[in-house]
């Protein structure tokens, strides 16, 4: 059964770069299209975490990944920083002018990602523009939803990561999962919500980010500051929710 597992493993990794894909300018345009009647002009993607829980404590540094629900898992920031994304932020073929990512408050403002305002201080522009970047979000949960209805592993992986190999098998299994998810979107293969109730994810950890990992790019904080600007600009015309 191992060997088995393995092989389709290793089959379904052979499609990655087929399944799972940073999207072309013309995606990107797409993407940025749905976005800006959204209030989000630039925007071409969502960034969010989804716990996936682990049956037994890691065996180094477990106490590390407790978190206020009693689940072991890691905070958001922390997996953006170790991902392959976090290094190519900057890159021109990722991004065109003046294209950024959305995400919630769980992550720090940077030149191409836009977060929420971690305090708003009863400034209600503030809450305004948190409550749609939270809105554009609940498509992210919904997907996260569908994907862990189509694969229960996901809710939880029964094992313990004693070290780097097992560490790399979790990670294998959870990129086959996606792979197969994409597989079945790409070949509109519908899921019904109704047949398959989907759980949303809801405010899954929000442990502050760790030690060391400051709101202070300025660049970032400045982006946050156009794109806002533009959201109420746009959301101020005649006949917008915030005109009336």
């Amino acid at each position: 059964m191992v060997n088995y597992t393995n092989r389709v493993m290793i089959a379904l990794e052979s499609c990655m770069g087929q399944e799972i894909a940073w999207p072309d300018r013309q995606g990107r345009a797409t993407i940025a299209e749905h976005f800006a009647a959204l209030g989000f002009p630039g925007c071409v993607g969502l960034v969010d975490g989804t716990l996936v829980k682990l049956s037994l404590r890691p065996r180094d540094d477990g106490e590390t990944y407790f978190d206020r629900k009693s689940n072991y898992s890691c905070h958001d920031l922390t997996c953006l920083r170790r991902s392959g994304l976090w290094r190519r932020l900057d890159s021109a073929q990722l991004f065109d002018r003046g294209q950024y990512l959305l995400g919630d408050s769980g992550y720090v403002p940077l030149e191409r990602l836009v977060c929420s305002y971690k305090r708003t201080g009863g400034d209600m522009d503030k809450v305004s523009f948190n409550t749609c970047i939270a809105h554009a979000m609940v498509e992210n949960e919904h997907y996260i939803g569908i994907l862990k209805a189509r694969w229960h592993s996901l809710k939880e992986i029964r094992t313990q990561l004693r070290n780097a190999r097992e560490n790399a098998y979790v990670i294998r299994w959870i990129r086959c999962c996606i792979i197969l998810h994409n597989f079945l979107i790409w070949r509109n293969d519908e899921w019904s919500d109704e047949d398959h109730p989907i759980e949303l994810e809801r405010d899954a950890d929000i442990r502050p980010p760790p030690e060391g990992i400051r709101d202070v790019n300025r660049r970032g904080i400045q982006r946050r500051q156009e794109v806002h600007a533009l959201y109420l600009e746009i959301n101020r015309r005649p006949g917008s929710l915030l005109s009336r």
